[in-house]
């Protein structure tokens, strides 16, 4: 998609649901004496834009700037500099027409009245968006069917478990018919059934013709979600492309996935010091050790990183497979 270089006329930005340009935001900490001591750039002017109708994924390390973005985005946290256009509407001046046509949804269990039932969070939340009270009536039991709480609905929300809380979020941040909503976060610390609903969830939005930005550290969810994926790393916007063409970035290597008994950090350290590996990502504190070498070897590499296993190790399963989003991502960051 085009970067557009200004500005855009009030025609021009009905073209995209969100657009930023040259956005950056400045942290400060002061002393006592209301003196600056630290200046920290969360965003050094980054570009992109959104459009009608897309499912765009924001990924990136934690400090990346993901979170700042959202939050100027939705209009919780103002831009040091730059510009950014929600539907149209200037996020400095038009908070109010912004957060009255957007739906957030943040990861965690925030943001809930855990104290009342899900129905009365949603008459609460609905009132506060103005709904008019016949349209809620109706509206309030099809989004807890949508969601999956109806059966539910009258419990008290202190009892639900996680994954219940993150549908009721979902459910409060459509309850005004959102034309853009922001998914951070939203499967994050859930089990891989809750998450694997959540996923469904976005794919109906989406299907619905909903604008969503979604950030996520999975890489996999990104890759099966998202329409077009930037990646930020260090306040800046780092690679912006589409989930298959981001992945053409490492297409000069394969990916050996091991799974290991045994290993321990010396083999890991021993594989990353052999000829022709570009990366080695380890997780050995699970139950089942994991290991994923990145290499342009491909199965060639195999008979040194079996020599390579120190006495009692074994690898359980080996696979050889083209590179993933992940392998682009941790190229791209770590640059």
């Amino acid at each position: 998609m085009q970067v557009l270089e200004q500005k855009p006329t009030n025609a021009e930005s009905r073209e995209w649901a969100v657009w930023v340009k040259g956005l950056t935001r400045e942290y400060t900490t002061r002393n006592f004496f209301g003196g600056v001591t630290r200046s920290t750039w969360a965003l050094s002017g980054i570009d992109f834009q959104i459009a009608y109708g897309e499912l765009f994924g924001l990924i990136g390390p934690n400090g990346a700037g993901k979170t700042t973005t959202i939050k100027i985005l939705t209009t919780l946290l103002t831009p040091t500099g730059g510009d950014a256009l929600i539907l149209g509407l200037d996020v400095r001046k038009d908070l109010y027409e912004i957060r009255r046509r957007i739906g957030i949804v943040f990861g965690g269990e925030r943001g809930l009245y855990n104290r009342v039932s899900a129905v009365d969070n949603l008459r609460y939340f609905s009132d506060l968006y103005g709904v008019d009270p016949g349209v809620a009536r109706k509206r309030i039991p099809q989004l807890l069917e949508v969601v999956g709480l109806a059966g539910r609905e009258k419990e008290r929300v202190e009892k639900y478990s996680r994954g219940m809380k993150q549908r009721l979020h979902i459910a409060k941040a459509l309850v005004h018919d959102p034309e853009l909503i922001f998914l951070d976060e939203p499967t994050i610390g859930l089990d891989p059934a809750g998450a694997r609903d959540i996923r469904n969830m976005v794919r109906d939005l989406k299907a619905q013709g909903k604008t969503i930005l979604l950030t996520t550290h999975y890489m996999f969810e990104a890759e099966e979600l998202c329409q077009r994926v930037g990646v930020i790393s260090k306040g800046k916007i780092v690679a912006l492309d589409t989930p298959s063409e981001l992945k053409n970035m490492v297409r000069d290597i394969s990916v050996i996935d091991l799974k290991t008994y045994g290993a321990t950090m010396d083999y890991v350290e021993a594989l990353r010091a052999l000829p022709n590996v570009v990366r080695v990502v380890a997780d050995l504190e699970s139950e089942q050790q994991s290991i994923r070498i990145q290499t342009p070897l491909g199965a060639d590499l195999l008979p040194k990183v079996v020599a390579a296993l120190p006495e009692g190790a074994k690898i359980i399963d080996r696979t050889i497979k083209e590179p993933t989003l992940e392998d682009a991502y941790l190229r791209l960051v770590e640059e």
